[in-house]
């Protein structure tokens, strides 16, 4: 009977016999919000606020320099855009630079991330140098690229005359030779976070891995893609997107280089967007172009990221 009450007592348990866990869960749960607070204010204050705001503007008729009250005009702003085909020509040269920044940017930095990861003398000073372009500024680096293709003075048309190609041109106002000359200077300068990107993923990469893969008879090519490739694919997905993000949503090299001439040849779509704002006064107009802009890279990106989330889930 004694060893009976003992196992029933044993099976019936009160609220005091609950694991420390599931009474300290809830205060566990406050006390990460708290610690988590800090870092999510200045998002809501910097990031999630503009962005409401920005969206909320424009529904609105906002210009500069207004007596009159900001009215609501619904979705005027946005009809207007679908018939302005300087905004969508600014939105196709916009796609352009950033597909043509970012293919061969990615390309670059793998090659140049291979060859830093093999055991070189100096490697450390290679490492050093590849990361220059990263640590200046886009203005710096803008200007410094105005020097370069200076059609007198600069060294790329001084350099063509030394060995006989011409007299060179003046690259950054040829309508032919504006938006590829840009597209060079954004390679250059995005390429080493995308080098050091990649260069992580393969510093994790297990050495025998590649040891076991060349004992088998594989040759380099085969150990890239049965060993190196598969490591680093999650890495080139991350780095891809965001690079596609921030090279589409470029302004201050294009506008250091250009201002988006000549004729709009390279007026990107945020350097179209801060003309109608900051020069004609169109705040509302210029946010349903943020707006606009925000929702088709959004589309862009969940197409690009399932595509190759699938591939590699049917791998």
């Amino acid at each position: 009977m004694k060893s009976d009450n003992k196992r029933g007592d044993a099976g019936r348990r009160g609220p005091s016999s609950r694991p420390d866990g599931a009474r300290t869960g809830g205060a566990a749960d406050v006390g990460t919000w708290f610690l988590v607070l800090p870092a999510l204010i200045p998002i809501l204050v910097l990031s999630v606020g503009p962005l409401l705001y920005g969206i909320s503007l424009a529904f609105t008729d906002a210009q500069s320099g207004r007596t009159a009250p900001t009215r609501w005009i619904g979705t005027l702003n946005f009809s207007d855009l679908l018939h302005d085909t300087l905004f969508w020509d600014s939105f196709r040269i916009g796609l352009l630079w950033a597909v043509g920044v970012t293919i061969p940017q990615f390309l670059l930095a793998m090659g140049l991330a291979l060859l830093l990861n093999q055991n070189l003398r100096f490697r450390w000073l290679a490492r050093a140098l590849a990361i220059v372009p990263w640590a200046m500024p886009e203005v710096v680096v803008g200007i410094m690229w105005r020097l370069v293709y200076h059609p007198d003075a600069g060294i790329l048309n001084e350099t063509l005359r030394t060995l006989g190609f011409g007299e060179g041109r003046d690259w950054l106002t040829g309508l032919a030779t504006a938006l590829p000359a840009v597209i060079l200077v954004g390679i250059w300068a995005g390429m080493p976070q995308t080098t050091v990107a990649l260069l992580a993923g393969l510093q994790n990469t297990p050495h025998e891995l590649h040891e076991a893969a060349a004992l088998d008879g594989a040759g380099a090519w085969r150990r890239f893609r049965a060993v190196t490739w598969p490591a680093l694919k999650p890495i080139a997905l991350s780095i891809t997107a965001l690079n596609f993000i921030w090279n589409f949503n470029s302004f201050a090299l294009v506008y250091v280089l250009t201002s988006g001439g000549p004729g709009g040849r390279t007026r990107l779509p945020m350097l179209f967007a801060y003309e109608q704002a900051f020069r004609y006064g169109q705040f509302g107009y210029a946010a349903a172009m943020g707006c606009v802009m925000v929702a088709v890279v959004s589309v862009l990106l969940a197409v690009f990221l399932a595509g190759r989330l699938k591939g590699g889930a049917d791998k």
